[in-house]
């Protein structure tokens, strides 16, 4: 029964045919995973597939924090088990960069992901995290149960809410999750046609249009003129001839070549892709610079741009992963004991300008020492680097202290 149903979510989950506007079916995600180059898949709109990547790489490169209570203050355990599997090796199959990056796309192309915890039987160790694979797994959400029935990973069961992971991208009753193509079908599909026809217009070389028709009005059977089959050779023969780049080309007979020229329509195209652009953008919550869209930017745009990014769109992401993750892996008793948290501070890794400016403000307000930022940098510890500074550069305004000769101050 099992395998009857896996491949009914197989085929229920096949590519979609080309269709008009109206009538268009939101492309699945296996369009993305395995439809490379197809017209329907949102790999193929480089707009989206952008999108897509910033979300996940950036995720991706960001490590988990494995951190229990210890004296009202939470601290790493770096040799932890569960600090691995996330940070290293989910599963045999995977590193900890693949697994969160597969995570991501599944969450914004297909809405879910489903992750089962592998347990020792005799110790209850956690031994390994498994990504199921797209359309391994049936949710009833009546009873909150799950099937799985992964034959490449190896897992098969059924499992309690409780048992396995569940991440899901935007919901509208908490238990199922909708992917931005979902939402965002028409607006991908518009993209794709546009794709698809700017393809068809320049494959060609940018040839011209037109057609061809006898020179003599289409009278019937007039001397010297062609029929339909003739007419249509001759037309395939000029429009092969432009396309292996003649300038000139001979029309044979009475046949008469008129040119089409260009419509209103074609000369919107062009803006109509530029503004397609904006709103997958705006769908994916990603800004347009990050698309490498030709937009006007200053030094403050961009730094705007950066923080809704992290805001807006990634800390939303990364509260639902570390939420599942903590409410899954430890049980009710201890959870509050625990947390599992994503560094956000390594967003910045690369950008050591606006690293050094952070890593100088939390010294400055005595938030970090001077030897722990060393430690995150991988530095040796300095002699006094302990102590907690605080910036003492300010004064009330309402005093007006003088000196005394003997160096203490007092009020005028």
């Amino acid at each position: 029964m099992k395998i009857i149903d896996s491949l009914r979510n197989l085929f229920r989950s096949a590519p979609v045919k080309k269709g008009s506007a109206a009538g268009y079916v939101a492309p699945s995600g296996l369009d993305f995973l395995f439809g490379l180059g197809t017209q329907t898949s949102p790999l193929a709109i480089p707009t989206a597939h952008r999108c897509v990547e910033v979300i996940a790489g950036i995720v991706s490169s960001l490590p988990l924090r494995v951190q229990h209570e210890r004296d009202g203050l939470f601290v790493d355990r770096p040799t932890d088990r569960l600090t691995y599997l996330l940070n290293v090796q989910p599963s045999a199959a995977l590193s900890a960069a693949d697994f969160w990056a597969t995570v991501v796309r599944r969450l914004l192309l297909e809405g879910n992901a489903y992750v089962l915890p592998i347990y020792d039987t005799s110790s209850y160790e956690l031994l390994s995290l498994v990504l199921c694979g797209r359309g391994t797994v049936s949710h009833d959400t009546t009873r909150n149960m799950y099937s799985v029935n992964d034959l490449t990973a190896g897992v098969s069961g059924t499992y309690d809410e409780s048992e396995i992971l569940h991440f899901k991208h935007l919901t509208l009753d908490g238990k199922t999750g909708l992917s931005v193509v979902g939402y965002a079908s028409q607006t991908l599909n518009i993209a794709g046609t546009g794709a698809a026809e700017t393809y068809t217009r320049f494959a060609n070389g940018g040839n011209v249009r037109g057609f061809v028709a006898n020179g003599s009005g289409g009278r019937p059977f007039a001397l010297g003129e062609y029929d339909a089959g003739e007419l249509q050779r001759t037309a395939k023969s000029i429009d092969r001839q432009f396309s292996e780049g003649a300038k000139i080309v001979e029309l044979p007979g009475q046949v008469d070549f008129r040119q089409v020229t260009m419509t209103s329509a074609d000369m919107q195209f062009l803006e109509t892709r530029k503004f397609t652009v904006y709103e997958i953008c705006r769908f994916f919550g990603v800004p347009p610079s990050f698309v490498y869209s030709d937009t006007s930017n200053n030094y403050k745009s961009a730094e705007n741009a950066y923080t809704d990014l992290l805001n807006l769109t990634l800390n939303p992401i990364l509260h639902k992963i570390e939420c599942e993750l903590l409410r899954k892996l430890y049980p009710s008793e201890i959870a509050h004991r625990r947390r599992i948290v994503f560094d956000r501070r390594e967003i910045y890794a690369c950008d050591l300008e606006s690293r050094v400016k952070y890593q100088t403000a939390t010294v400055a307000a005595g938030l970090y020492t001077v030897n722990e930022w060393r430690a995150a940098e991988n530095k040796p510890p300095v002699p006094g680097g302990d102590t907690p500074l605080v910036s003492a550069n300010l004064r009330d305004l309402s005093l007006n202290p003088t000196t005394t000769d003997n160096g203490k101050e007092k009020q005028a």
